[in-house]
């Protein structure tokens, strides 16, 4: 969301609950962007098993590998 600097001083309060649900409000001044308000404790907890489905893995993948891989991976073949 973009707002100009007037709209902003007028609507602080109700763009301040906007940045707390997550949403990132621009300023612009004369069209020009000139600030990004995000929430300031914006990291979030990853939450377990969120990927889960997302990943696979090849069968054998945690086995060693052979000197002729290992050479072939060194080289970026």
């Amino acid at each position: 969301m973009t707002v100009g600097v007037h709209a902003a001083k007028i609507q602080l309060s109700k763009l301040l609950d906007l940045i707390e649900d997550g949403e990132e409000v621009i300023i612009a001044r004369h069209g020009r962007p000139v600030a990004r308000l995000v929430r300031a404790n914006s990291r979030r907890t990853p939450q377990l098993g969120a990927m889960r489905g997302e990943i696979s893995w090849e069968e054998g993948w945690e086995r060693p590998m052979n000197a002729s891989e290992a050479d072939a991976f060194w080289n970026g073949q």
